[in-house]
């Protein structure tokens, strides 16, 4: 199944280890798809999503879709 680009969309690139990080980090990495450094996922920008990224900002890179 290809991907298509949505159109109010973020890439999230996990750039840190999981690793002895609290519950509520792993669970939230889960959330947005991610659980391995360099693993790269496009997501809808959202209020939601925005919550979940600054709760684990110090382990992602987040860049905007061009689209």
């Amino acid at each position: 199944m290809a991907k298509t680009t949505k159109q109010n969309s973020l890439f999230v690139t996990q750039t840190k280890s999981k690793a002895g990080r609290e519950k509520s980090l792993l669970l939230s990495l889960r959330a947005l798809g991610l659980g391995r450094i360099g693993k790269k996922v496009q997501v809808e920008d959202n209020g939601c999503i925005r919550g979940l990224i600054r709760k684990v900002s110090h382990l992602v890179r987040v860049e905007e879709s061009n689209g």
